[in-house]
């Protein structure tokens, strides 16, 4: 246990790990406090049925080590969170990093002191450390948004949030369940709940785009022919704008001038494929809305097509004008084809929110519906979530709940003016949740250990962003999204599914000129930020 390290990092996911691994590279001490009582971050807490991640195995997966990439094998091409998890627990013990990370433990307050030049940090459990750096390595994805739906304490039967979901699994066996939301962790575990359970009923208030994963076993030929020249494929992911998906078929022509039967001809192709790649079907469809309502009528039209009843297949439908990909896509197993079961009901709930819980279930519409227990698939406070429910207090005694009163400002999403040697892995401003999570940890991590080296290799102590460049990012990373067709849908991305947060466009679009952007900023001696 260390009292006083020169780095202190929050969060054991893939970004902590990473980070952690990087900090002993440069011979200086570490400490890791993590919630929960193991490593794996999102893949930890993320246990629902279905859970799986969105982007293919031989991607979502660290490329810093080449041993580490040829030793581990995938069972499958979209991987499921256990095995994920299996994964994060090989590279901590493959890297001996459990000895610097303390787990079960919380942090509650992370204070600046001018005085001393060092952050002081403290936890639920009493701990408390000094550091000169704090790494925040807190995820994108972590804090759960449990809505205060009236009475839900009232409820005798059991509640469960997807994204706290009980280790131990939970038997739906024989069981009446409700499903609250038809996001991504909705879209994925509805269909094995339904699997299990007596009755489902789900309760959606909007309809998602969804595209079929076509998971399977993972292709042995294809992972021989990446393992062959792994750094290739890995550059060449690095060069797409989410940083992954580089030979999925990605077709560089917008849709224009393409006869309506060979765009749905293309349309059909990426279908087939899978995927993310649906939405490479042609470069256009997130720039231009005529061609974005192509890619969403032959959408809508296979939801008419899977689904037997035109009304529940109506009601599982965004409306013609939504766009495809504003929101972030989803990838399922089967999704549409659940509601074709006799046992599975949809309830609208977009014009009649639901009013109430009761002992029994809930009342929606002035409906009672009785359940033994219900799901919550509500989604989580992203990007910010995390790290305004930490008391984080920088010069002045400025609190980050004030400093973001208006949105979050965040320079390269690397750091915040006023908080001195405090970084945000993947924090808002950065791609981030636009590209490969991985891809984005490691460039970040491997950006932010850069910087510690170059302070001690010059005598300096502090970095802290300029606030006129932080404000000039935010005004970027909004203007790089106003060119798209990103804002124009309520999005997590705009942090529209939480009640009184500020809608600010948070992650960057496009990876590969922000890494440049970053590499550009160093070499000029970190440009628009303060070294002291």
């Amino acid at each position: 246990m260390n009292d006083e390290v020169d780095v202190l990092i929050v969060g054991a996911g893939f970004g902590g790990m990473y980070m952690l691994h990087k900090v002993r590279e440069l011979g200086l001490s570490a400490q890791v406090f993590e919630a929960g009582d193991g490593v794996g971050g999102t893949w930890y807490w993320n246990r629902y049925p279905g859970a799986r991640c969105d982007v293919e195995s031989l991607e979502y997966s660290y490329s810093f080590d080449a041993e580490l990439q040829q030793e581990w094998k995938w069972s499958e091409r979209y991987t499921s969170q256990p095995e994920i998890l299996e994964y994060a627990n090989h590279v901590a013990d493959r890297f001996d990093l459990r000895r610097d990370i303390e787990f079960s433990t919380r942090v509650e307050h992370t204070h600046w002191n001018e005085a001393t030049n060092r952050w002081g940090v403290s936890t639920d459990t009493g701990r408390t450390c000094s550091a000169q750096f704090v790494v925040m390595a807190t995820g994108c994805l972590s804090s759960a948004n449990v809505p205060d739906f009236p009475g839900i304490d009232d409820f005798a039967g059991e509640v469960y949030h997807t994204g706290r979901w009980p280790h131990e699994g939970v038997d739906f066996a024989g069981k009446r369940v409700g499903v609250i939301g038809t996001g991504s962790s909705g879209i994925q575990s509805i269909p094995v709940i339904a699997e299990q359970c007596a009755d489902l009923t789900v309760f959606q208030r909007t309809p998602n785009y969804s595209i079929p994963a076509h998971n399977g076993s993972i292709d042995s030929q294809y992972e021989a022919e990446v393992k062959a020249d792994y750094a290739e494929f890995r550059d060449e992911n690095r060069q797409m704008n989410g940083g992954f998906g580089a030979r999925s078929g990605f077709h560089d022509e917008p849709s224009i001038g393409y006869a309506e039967e060979e765009r749905r001809a293309r349309f059909e192709q990426q279908w087939q494929r899978g995927g993310f790649a649906f939405m490479r079907a042609f470069n256009d469809l997130m720039i231009d809305d005529t061609s974005n309502a192509t890619a969403r009528a032959f959408v809508r039209d296979k939801i008419a097509a899977v689904v037997d009843d035109p009304e529940t297949a109506a009601l599982l439908t965004p409306v013609p004008t939504q766009v495809i990909g504003c929101k972030r896509i989803c990838l399922d197993t089967y999704y549409f084809e659940t509601y074709n079961h006799d046992h599975v009901h949809l309830v609208d709930v977009s014009t009649a929110p639901i009013e109430t819980f009761t002992p029994t279930g809930l009342r929606t519409g002035g409906v009672e519906y009785d359940f033994d227990c219900v799901v919550l698939a509500t989604g989580f406070d992203a990007m910010t979530g995390t790290l305004t429910r930490i008391d984080i207090r920088g010069v002045d005694d400025e609190a980050l709940t004030d400093a973001w009163s208006a949105g979050p400002v965040n320079y390269l999403g690397l750091q915040v003016p006023g908080f001195p040697n405090l970084f945000t892995i993947t924090g808002p401003g950065s791609p981030s949740v636009l590209t490969n999570m991985i891809v984005a940890i490691e460039h970040h991590v491997e950006w932010i250990s850069d910087c510690i080296e170059h302070l001690a290799a010059t005598g300096l102590s502090t970095i802290s962003a300029a606030p006129d460049a932080a404000a000039t990012w935010v005004d970027h990373v909004n203007d790089v999204a106003d060119m798209t067709l990103m804002p124009t849908c309520n999005s997590w991305y705009l942090g529209a599914n939480i009640p009184g947060k500020t809608r600010v466009f948070m992650p960057l679009i496009g990876f590969p000129p922000y890494a440049e952007k970053c590499t550009e900023v160093a070499q000029a001696g970190y440009e628009g930020f303060i070294l002291a």
